[in-house]
């Protein structure tokens, strides 16, 4: 059975192991997250402190912008767009992951406590019943301080995730 997860999509270019699952993974990504990357590649700003982890980093979100630029990916990707919510068709990166851009609609559900890019995340993943991964120890410590309803894995603990099995989400419409 595939494992679901909903990702920002710079983690996929920091964390190499991502793309060799153990088992088959589906990475569902909200589309401003795609849209970060652009920023995260132009920016001054470093993405990782080391320089050559940063040169690194920098490489890959360079792959994955021209992943999601490819004629057939960027078809699909743009079909997600056309409604709020609405999904693209699979996006395959190997036999055993695959991507799903959400054309998620931050709707100012948790206002204060999130920013619109951790409100798409929770949002996405009530949508799809399906457990955060991240790196953000602030983003993990807010959803578990403010009791949100979704199951949240540190990228430290991805091995536990993918072997672990999905827990169901309440989402109510």
């Amino acid at each position: 059975m595939e494992r679901r997860f909903v990702i920002e999509a710079v983690m996929i270019a920091i964390y190499g192991q991502l793309l060799l699952p153990k088992r088959p993974v589906e990475y569902r990504i909200p589309y401003s997250t795609v849209m970060e990357l652009y920023d995260m590649k132009d920016s001054d700003e470093p993405v990782m402190p080391d320089p050559d982890d940063d040169r690194h980093v920098r490489g890959k979100i360079g792959e994955m912008i021209a992943y999601f630029e490819d004629p057939f990916n960027k078809k699909k990707l743009e079909r997600s767009l056309l409604a709020p919510w609405r999904e693209s068709p699979p996006l395959p990166i190997n036999d055993k992951v695959t991507l799903v851009v959400v054309n998620a609609a931050e709707n100012m559900q948790y206002g204060e406590l999130l920013d619109p890019i951790e409100t798409e995340i929770v949002l996405t993943s009530l949508r799809a019943q399906s457990p955060i991964l991240t790196d953000h120890i602030e983003f993990q410590d807010k959803v578990v301080q403010n009791a949100i309803p979704v199951q949240v894995f540190d990228i430290d603990d991805y091995e536990f995730a993918v072997e672990e099995s999905p827990a169901p989400t309440e989402f109510n419409p």
